[in-house]
């Protein structure tokens, strides 16, 4: 299976680190951070968890909840943790599934048969409140994710959710954004009251719209 944007993330129940849970229930009204990591024990997953864990409050002041997953069995999990914790010196109390079936990796077409039948790939979704899919990342296994981008993508999303801008190349938090094409420059005026800088027709910034 593969998901698309805008699909809805199929919902799933699952053993994990933190006990036994239903996906949909575990991201309640909020967000959610849904990623794949090839196998325990390897160097390139224990940093990824490790930075994962370092970045809590910053996923938590954003109203999201990550969840992690691979194809070895809990024990193994319960076990590695311990090393991540040590090494990465942080502490992660974030669910680690344990798919040792494949159920969870096949639902949302983690296993790329070209790069490992076996193991999944570095996959990522961001799910909505509304429980789509409103991101998809894929790395190889060699290749760690750059967890700053997640949170540079959430924002956008985030604030994009809210108004009808779009944001430009590069765009984090605080800079000027896009006013979408669908808002006429004259609407965009009234509608945005920091101002309007119209470059070209299609081409128009405002400051980021829920700043003081």
């Amino acid at each position: 299976m593969s998901l698309r944007l805008g699909d809805i993330a199929p919902n799933f129940k699952a053993k994990t680190t933190e006990g036994e849970l239903d996906f949909y229930d575990y991201l309640g009204d909020g967000w959610g951070v849904f990623f794949s990591h090839p196998a325990d024990y390897t160097p390139v997953c224990t940093t990824e968890l490790g930075k994962t864990a370092l970045l809590k409050n910053e996923f938590e002041k954003r109203n999201v909840k990550v969840i992690a997953v691979s194809v070895d069995p809990l024990d193994k999990h319960m076990s590695w943790r311990n090393d991540i914790n040590e090494t990465q010196d942080c502490t992660v109390d974030f669910p680690l599934i344990a798919d040792e079936d494949k159920t969870v990796a096949n639902l949302y077409g983690m296993i790329h048969p070209n790069a490992s039948e076996t193991f999944t790939v570095r996959s990522l979704f961001v799910i909505g409140p509304d429980k789509k899919v409103k991101l998809t990342l894929t790395y190889p296994a060699s290749t760690g994710r750059n967890f700053q981008e997640v949170l540079r993508v959430i924002d956008s999303l985030q604030l994009t959710a809210k108004y009808s801008v779009a944001t430009p190349a590069d765009w984090k938090h605080g800079d000027d954004v896009i006013v979408v094409p669908a808002v006429s420059t004259e609407d965009a005026m009234n509608k945005f009251s920091k101002g309007v800088k119209v470059i070209k027709p299609y081409l128009r910034y405002t400051p980021q719209p829920d700043l003081e």
